[in-house]
């Protein structure tokens, strides 16, 4: 067997230089060549996107990339249930083959929540509260009233739904709006003959305002404090908050007495 001369300082040195080497060579052989060919360490997995892919398609898909996946739901109205929305890592990321991708699907169906009170709302924030509970806005319609832009009643598939009654997500509720003074026009109803007090009841009831109230003298077959005439007259188109002006018969005015015959014998 060959002997390694070490008496120099010189041959010492290159024998502990072989040595080192050696167990360098070693080291990064075994991490560098040993480990990634044993452990797969280094290969790495291009992410697929998994959006807009149905749930039975992910098991066969992701297998052939030797990925796995874990699900999780949420309901989003108007997109087909069980489809992906969401994913996590995203597309293009690097993993290593069996990562877990977690991915969101559209629920079956949707979940049910309590009907808000949108009555007394101003239009804008009945459209920020269908929002957030995840509500849609239906057909808007408008009618006569003072409360402008104010949501008079609220609506599911033509019928009125209350405060409180359950819902689905997703739902369109349709709402009916006071018009105010807008464009809409009605026909001027009659007070002519009316008590004053009843014909102020039936013109604000309407919406619309009282105007000047004129006294006027009797004539025959008039009641006292009755509407005898009416400015607008009936059957004009007025507008909401439009003035009405009413003449009356001051009320404790006695009738005219028929004519007697005076004429003395």
């Amino acid at each position: 067997m060959a002997k390694i001369s070490t008496q120099s300082r010189k041959d010492l040195f290159i024998h502990i230089g072989i040595v080192v080497s050696l167990i360098l060579v070693f080291f990064l052989g075994f991490f560098f060549i040993y480990l990634p060919f044993t452990t797969n360490h280094g290969e790495a997995i291009t992410v697929p996107d998994l959006r807009k892919k149905n749930l039975s398609e992910l098991e066969e898909f992701l297998d052939s990339r030797d990925l796995r996946f874990e699900v999780d739901s949420t309901y989003v109205p108007n997109l087909p249930p069980l489809t992906v929305i969401q994913q996590y890592p995203k597309p293009g990321a690097k993993v290593k083959e069996g990562r877990k991708i977690y991915v969101t699907v559209v629920s079956l169906t949707a979940p049910l929540i309590k009907m808000p009170k949108l009555t007394d709302m101003t239009h804008r924030s009945a459209q920020m509260q269908l929002k957030s509970l995840g509500l849609e806005e239906g057909t808007i319609s408008y009618v006569p009233d003072m409360a402008q832009n104010a949501v008079l009643r609220q609506m599911y598939k033509g019928v009125e739904i209350l405060p409180g009654q359950p819902i689905a997500k997703g739902s369109k509720i349709d709402l009916e709006l006071g018009e105010g003074l807008g464009s809409a026009q009605f026909e001027l109803p009659s007070v002519i003959g009316m008590p004053l007090d009843e014909a102020k009841i039936q013109i604000v009831g309407a919406g619309l305002k009282v105007g000047q109230v004129m006294q006027v003298a009797m004539e025959e077959g008039q009641i006292p404090g009755s509407v005898v005439k009416q400015n607008p007259e009936s059957g004009n188109k007025v507008r909401i908050g439009d003035v009405i002006d009413l003449w009356v018969i001051p009320a404790g005015v006695e009738p005219n007495a028929p004519n007697e015959d005076n004429t003395q014998p």
